[in-house]
């Protein structure tokens, strides 16, 4: 195993740095007086700053200046959740921890003006067989001290109708189906571009964006080992822009309304991630695609205005051009430019307890998203995924995406403790298509090739089980930890190589630290 820095205590050193610094100051008097004993004016005592504590903002300068600090460590065991073989021990089947600490700073001069920096470091650690690489083989890999973000903001709603947003950021919609920032992933995601946010009344707000993904450059063993790379994006080969809009209780004073139209093109499969230099095979990051995307999303805001019910719905349709990366014995090689024709929906109910010591939840929800039923024409029907944060969705094994799929599931939730957070998912997986693969959270790797025993194979996947717990200990500390469970269906069974068709297991123990 390749040395590496394990940085956590530098990171909470340089906390206890900040924390010196800051000073605190207390002032004595009991209020104000309006006149002296003589009847000249007092001296009218400032009021009283409260002591700085553990977990508020680290501020300079009366709060033009704020230094963030955010660590995070998470423990992951997996077993079979690539090759589904008690019998063999791949590079996935491991024990790693993965660590990511994050330094921002930022300035305010003014209401309407801020500026912010942001860097992360994130490493795999004590990983003996995964590669270093990101995203080969599932590997999360090094990234070692990079530029997260850097914007600048400029606009202030409280004195007029537009902010706009420049520079390196965080893109967040709905409910991250679609674009999102993955924060579960050890890198997250951004994009380096411009936002415009119009509010043109207090509820309502419409966000016009253009930008270019920010990608992971990693340690390609080709390019020598450990040799730093500056995270960049490409406008050149890729662009994301669209139009968003959000109203919260604007036009139905119980829900959240949101209509967007997205484009993306993308005209090549780079960035391409190397295995090692005796087997330089590239894995695409993403494959090409130039696509527009319209849809909506409706949402509850507050189950006490619904007697104790929730819900939620999504829908989305696709055209444009579009790709298929489908390989193996009788299927297809990487086919893109294809006319696209595709769509996603999403439906959700629930039902809160309200009144009920731990506010217990129990809820139902279905998602699908179109496949391509026909290999040998030129078009595709299979769902592009954009850049989403499918992990909160389709079962925390990260096996499904929004693409080519149904998931139905049910799922509980409740506090027995005002710190202590549970929930149990249980989800069904088919694919919507045996003629199209099975694709991993990604929505570009294929678990099982697409040949001719896939495609006559019985569509049921096969269901998993989500057990999660999440403590708060502190504002500024909380740990969660969670198993799951996949049960293989008779589609692993009927197109798994010999032995290839076991359950899968997944266990992972999280800390957080954000000061």
């Amino acid at each position: 195993m390749k040395a590496r820095n394990f940085g956590f205590g530098q990171g909470m050193a340089l906390a206890g740095i900040c924390l010196l610094g800051q000073g605190n100051f207390l002032w004595a008097g009991s209020g104000p007086l309006s006149k002296g004993v003589l009847g000249e004016p007092a001296i009218v005592a400032a009021p009283q700053k409260k002591a700085w504590q553990l977990g508020d903002p680290i501020t300079f300068m009366d709060g033009k200046i704020t230094l963030d600090l955010q660590e995070r460590l998470r423990l992951e065991l997996r077993n079979n959740t690539f090759d589904f073989n008690d019998s063999l021990n791949g590079p996935q089947d491991d024990t790693f921890l993965l660590q990511r600490v994050r330094l921002g700073l930022q300035f305010k001069p003014a209401a309407w003006m801020k500026f912010y920096v942001q860097g992360q470091d994130t490493r795999e650690l004590f990983s003996e067989d995964r590669p270093d690489t990101p995203f080969v083989r599932g590997s999360e890999g090094d990234n070692t001290f990079n530029l997260r973000q850097a914007y600048g903001e400029f606009g202030d709603f409280k004195e007029f109708p537009v902010v706009v947003k420049v520079g390196r950021q965080e893109l967040n919609y709905g409910d991250e189906r679609l674009i999102g920032t993955f924060d579960w992933s050890n890198f997250s995601r951004t994009f380096d571009g411009g936002k415009i946010s119009w509010q043109p009344r207090a509820k309502t707000t419409v966000d016009f964006f253009a930008g270019s993904v920010v990608h992971m450059e990693g340690y390609e063993p080709l390019d020598g080992d450990h040799v730093w790379e500056f995270n960049e994006s490409d406008w050149s080969r890729e662009q994301f822009a669209g139009v968003y809009a959000t109203d919260k209780e604007g036009l139905v004073d119980f829900q959240q309304t949101e209509a967007y139209f997205l484009y993306r093109n993308k005209d090549t499969n780079d960035p391409n991630y190397r295995l090692t230099t005796a087997s330089p095979n590239t894995f695409a990051y993403d494959i090409n695609q130039e696509n527009y995307t319209v849809g909506f999303r409706v949402v509850s805001t507050d189950p006490k205005k619904l007697a104790g019910w929730d819900y939620a719905a999504d829908f989305a349709y696709q055209f444009g051009l579009g790709g298929l990366p489908g390989t193996g014995a009788g299927g297809r090689g990487l086919q893109t430019g294809l006319a696209e024709s595709a769509f996603a929906g999403h439906v959700a109910g629930g039902y809160n307890f309200v009144s009920v010591t731990g506010k217990p939840r129990v809820g139902l929800d279905y998602a699908l998203a179109s496949g391509d039923e026909d290999p040998f024409d030129n078009k595709s029907e299979s769902f592009m995924n954009l850049f989403p944060t499918n992990h909160k969705f389709y079962g925390y094994m990260d096996l499904f995406a929004w693409k080519n799929m149904h998931d139905l599931s049910y799922n509980a939730q409740a506090k027995p403790l005002e710190k202590l957070t549970l929930r149990f998912d249980h989800h069904f997986f088919w694919l919507y298509t045996n003629e199209d693969a099975w694709y991993r959270a990604n929505a570009i790797t294929a678990v099982r090739p697409l040949n001719a025993t896939a495609r006559n194979a019985d569509t049921f996947v096969g269901h998993e089980v989500d057990l999660t717990a999440t403590y708060a200990f502190t504002k500024w500390m909380n740990v969660l930890v969670g198993y799951s469970h996949f049960f293989s269906g008779a589609y692993v069974k009927q197109t798994s190589p010999t032995g290839a068709d076991d359950d899968a297991d997944f266990f992972y123990l999280q800390t957080s630290f954000k000061f």
